[in-house]
């Protein structure tokens, strides 16, 4: 039986997943440079080990109130469109392994061009778990924005 482990973290009261294998580190909060003309979801520019990268807030992303960075802030470094990011998150839960039966493909409601980041949902502890697309989140003006900003620094 196939199994994936699975990054948990919280955004408000919410609780989603991304797979550990597509997230290359998770951080502590690093200082974020203000961008001029940035796209509405990025926070800013980091630089980590010589690499500067958009950080991006996933709360903004799903219509939640900005939120100062505080000790359980973490951000998720990985690609998204073979675009290096730095996703901001409230608080990193925990990493668990589901097995393939745990795992429910995204309910056909839901599905549309606003939640493309939803791969699938688990249940867990109680607790409903979006399982999230790194390659769905932004959207395809996101996209080339940022690779513009990208460019530029």
């Amino acid at each position: 039986m196939e199994s994936t482990k699975q990054a948990i973290f919280k955004l408000g009261d919410d609780v989603y997943g991304m797979d550990i294998m597509n997230i290359k580190s998770i951080e502590n909060p690093i200082p974020v440079e203000k961008v001029k003309k940035a796209p509405d979801n990025i926070i800013g520019m980091i630089d980590l080990r010589g690499d500067r990268l958009p950080v991006y807030s996933l709360r903004r992303k799903f219509g939640l109130e900005d939120k100062e960075t505080d000790a359980d802030t973490r951000l998720l470094i990985t690609n998204s469109n073979n675009i290096p990011i730095a996703y901001e998150v409230d608080k990193m839960e925990e990493i668990t392994v589901l097995m393939e039966d745990q795992v429910l493909d995204q309910p056909s409601i839901f599905k549309s061009n606003n939640t493309s980041y939803m791969k699938a949902i688990t249940k867990k502890d109680d607790r409903l778990i979006i399982l999230m697309d790194e390659d769905g989140i932004l959207a395809e003006d996101e996209k080339e924005k940022i690779g513009a900003l990208l460019k530029k620094s």
